[in-house]
This record gives C-alpha cells, sequence and structure tokens, in this order.
C-alpha cells in the first residue's frame, strides 16, 4: 500500500476532505483573500515605532505630557503613513496586473499563433509531449479567458487575482493604531488618574512586550514557524529598537 493511501487511513477525516464531491465543493468556492499580512505589518510596526517614541522621550527625560503628544501624534501620522502607502502599493499591484491582462489579450488577438507557440513551450517544459501535448494546447487555447491567465501565471508569473487594497489598507492602520496604542496605555492611565500608576514606563514596557509576543505568536500562522521562536523574535526586534530609542534619548538629554 502506498504511503499517501496509509496516511489517509491513519486520518479519515484527510480521506473525507479528498473526495469527488468535497474536491467539487472547495474548488468550486472563490479563493479567499487573506489580510493576515497586512494585520501583522501594522501591528508589529505600530508597537515598535510607538514604543520608540516613549522609549526616547522617557530616556530624555521629557514631561509625560509631551510624551503623549509624540506618541499619540506617531500613532496616527504614522499609522496612516503605512496605510496609504500598503493601499497605494497594492493598486500599483493590480494596476500591472490588469495592464499585462490588456496586453496578453492584445498579443493573443493579434498573433494567436505565437501565443499558442508560447503554450506549447510552456507545457512541454512541465514534461508533455506528442499526443498529450497538443490535447493540453488546444484545451487551453480554446478558452480566450483561459489562455491569457494561464500566460500571466506562467509566463509572466502573475496571479489571477490581487488582495482589495482598500481592505488592505484599513486592516495595516486598524492595527497600527490598535496594538501601537499599548506602549501609550499606562501614561494615559497615569493621565487620567494622577498617581494611580507607578513606574509608567516599566508598565508600557511590559505591556509592549507583551503585545509584541503576542503578534508574533500570531505571525507564526502566517509563515509557518513555531508560536513561540515567531513571539520571542519578534519581541527581540521590538525589543532592540525600544532599547536604541532610549539610549539615543538619554544620549540627547545629556547633549542637550
Amino acid at each position: 500500500m502506498r504511503a499517501p493511501a496509509r496516511a489517509a487511513m491513519r486520518d479519515p477525516s484527510l480521506a473525507s476532505e479528498h473526495s469527488p464531491d468535497a474536491v467539487r465543493h472547495r474548488l468550486s468556492v472563490p479563493p479567499r483573500t487573506s489580510y493576515l499580512r497586512d494585520f501583522i505589518y501594522g501591528a508589529i510596526d505600530g508597537a515598535v515605532t510607538t514604543f520608540a517614541v516613549v522609549a526616547g522621550v522617557a530616556g530624555a527625560k521629557l514631561s509625560p505630557t509631551v510624551l503623549l503628544i509624540l506618541g499619540g501624534a506617531n500613532l496616527i501620522a504614522d499609522g496612516f503613513s503605512m496605510a496609504v502607502s500598503n493601499f497605494l502599493g497594492l493598486r500599483a499591484e493590480r494596476q500591472q496586473l490588469e495592464l499585462a491582462r490588456q496586453e496578453e489579450e492584445r498579443h493573443v488577438s493579434l498573433v494567436p499563433e505565437g501565443e499558442r507557440e508560447e503554450i506549447r513551450q510552456i507545457f512541454a517544459a512541465k514534461g508533455f509531449e506528442g499526443a498529450d501535448l497538443d490535447r493540453v494546447v488546444e484545451v487551453i487555447t480554446a478558452d480566450r479567458d483561459l489562455w491569457v491567465s494561464t500566460m500571466l501565471s506562467e509566463e509572466l508569473g502573475l496571479g489571477a487575482t490581487a488582495p482589495d487594497p482598500l481592505r488592505a489598507g484599513a486592516t495595516t492602520f486598524l492595527a497600527f493604531i490598535t496594538v501601537g496604542f499599548f506602549p501609550l496605555a499606562a501614561y494615559v492611565f497615569d493621565a487620567i488618574a494622577p498617581g494611580g500608576l507607578d513606574h509608567a514606563l516599566a508598565w508600557s514596557a511590559a505591556m509592549t512586550a507583551a503585545a509584541f509576543f503576542a503578534v508574533g505568536s500570531l505571525k507564526a500562522r502566517f509563515v509557518e514557524q513555531a508560536w513561540w521562536r515567531a513571539g520571542l523574535e519578534t519581541l527581540a526586534v521590538g525589543g532592540s529598537a525600544a532599547a536604541l530609542a532610549y539610549a539615543a534619548g538619554a544620549l540627547l538629554e545629556r547633549l542637550v
């Protein structure tokens, strides 16, 4: 018995997921676009940059009011800047895909035999030959949309779809301001209830460290990495940025 068959017998649910009906249903549903990357991107940068401001201002021994003003300004301005950058970048990718699609459609209309030869050589390189190769070329070039999509993916390496730029930008912004608020939370609480919280910087550092670890652990689902390792990795990167900012603030405070 082949190894895949033995594996399926050990996991009945895996076998049921690959029955003809299950496969047909799964393939009939359009693939879902994930915005996890945009969330991770915004969340990590929000925590890093905001705590860098907190650590820098604290290192320079400026007042908590200055810290809240600079931290809040960074939270909104940097978050919006990242969201816009992500939006414009993804929109450019969509425009590139659309332009490439129009160009391939033009080629198919003007030089169909040349485009058919490209399909032939693409699949010949994959190991198709003889009657099988003729049949593949015939099937693909009989459907104009399939023909163009195949050229986009196989010749140009472009996907058929791209994430929605607006949703991606919004996800980045919300993640940035939500997770980026953690470093400021202790100082906001202390401003609302003066004297109610001792060692605000220590609380800010602890909350930021927890945010780093949590976001890194979530990132592990996206990069297929052990959750604890991804958490520690993100914590190390964020902690390094915060330490550098604190040291820079302390140095500038001595110079000024």
